[in-house]
């Protein structure tokens, strides 16, 4: 899903080029990855008192105690998520402001996302129109439970750290497509499961730093 967002007072090439050298130098090797994450504004998806520091490789606070990821961060959920077998559907657990499911429209036929807090899915919904995203479906709903009714999913991200694996996620995830999360409390890690024909293989990664998931509605 190609986007020009050209016509939302995007930041300078050259700012948005230092971008994605960084993350080269980080080991994200996917161009397709490199190049979403070049294009999409990140600035507008912080307060503009903190644009500034939008193309920064840190995570920023978004209100009613979230953040926005770093973006080397998101870079590696999103490249480890295509890595599956299919690009039809992804499910994002916890919308946020709405910026990785921006990145996530660009490289899925369809994105499906759940968010807790209404808030902010409702300041995620207004960004997305702006930017004219129209291949992604919200939802006021808890993370735990996922999108029954949409499912299975190619691939399933958290952008919040649960401290155990949900159950009803695994069961949402197709034969072939993996899921890509933080889990713990204070000592996270990144973590891929991908369902095979004969289960679930488990794969440990990085250490990570992420808001705790949290279970039902706000």
């Amino acid at each position: 899903m190609k986007h020009d967002f050209s016509g939302i007072g995007m930041t300078s090439a050259r700012t948005r080029g230092r971008l994605v050298e960084r993350l080269r130098q980080q080991g994200i090797r996917n161009e397709e990855v490199l190049a979403v994450m070049g294009n999409t504004p990140r600035h507008i998806f912080v307060d503009e008192a903190l644009s500034h520091r939008a193309y920064d490789d840190v995570s920023l606070p978004i209100g009613l105690g979230q953040t926005i990821s770093q973006p080397y961060i998101v870079a590696r959920m999103v490249e480890l998520a295509i890595g599956g077998a299919r690009r039809d559907k992804i499910l994002e657990v916890g919308t946020g402001c709405g910026y990785q499911t921006v990145v996530l429209a660009q490289l899925f036929k369809t994105v499906y996302s759940v968010e807790r807090i209404a808030q902010l899915l409702e300041r995620a919904r207004t960004r997305l129109r702006d930017l004219r995203i129209s291949n992604a479906r919200l939802k006021h709903g808890d993370g735990f439970i996922g999108i029954t009714e949409a499912a299975p999913f190619d691939a399933i991200v958290m952008a919040a750290a649960p401290t155990y694996v949900p159950d009803a996620l695994l069961a949402q995830l197709a034969v072939g497509g993996r899921m890509v999360f933080p889990i713990g409390t204070v000592d996270q890690e990144l973590r891929i499961i991908e369902r095979t024909e004969d289960g679930f293989t488990d794969t440990k990664l990085e250490k990570v730093r992420f808001v705790p998931m949290l279970p039902g509605l706000a």
